[in-house]
């Protein structure tokens, strides 16, 4: 794992709600609004862009912890900005909150976790499923 971020850094991400994007289930759809669980892929990958560049070749990223306080919706079309920061970094585990803003309203927060562990050790942990 390379040692290129702290706690304090940031990373940005910004979704234009799609309606896939929006709550249904297989009943049909809900709310034209952003469903909790595609906001929570979308805090999800925003956090781990740190991963992304701190991981080395014979190493991958893997999710240990997601929350998300919904706060607020987000209508299909509109644009939301989330911005992750590191808060810790502990052995190969990386601790990132996480905000989530559409038009100035903060509509989710949060808290990510990942490791960074050697690939093969997690091609054993899937095998042994």
């Amino acid at each position: 794992m390379l040692p290129l971020f702290k706690p304090g850094d940031t990373k940005h991400f910004s979704r234009t709600v799609r309606q896939e994007d929006c709550a249904s289930f297989d009943s049909g759809q809900v709310h034209p609004v952003y469903a909790t669980f595609a906001l929570a892929r979308d805090a999800e990958w925003c956090c781990r862009l740190f991963v992304m560049e701190m991981k080395e070749a014979q190493e991958e990223g893997i999710g240990t912890r997601l929350t998300v306080e919904h706060l607020s919706p987000a209508l299909a079309g509109s644009q939301v900005d989330f911005t992750a920061v590191i808060t810790g970094i502990q052995h190969h585990e990386i601790t990132c909150s996480y905000e989530a803003v559409c038009n100035g309203r903060v509509i989710a927060t949060g808290i990510q976790v990942q490791k960074i562990l050697p690939k093969a050790k997690l091609d054993r942990l899937f095998a042994g499923l």
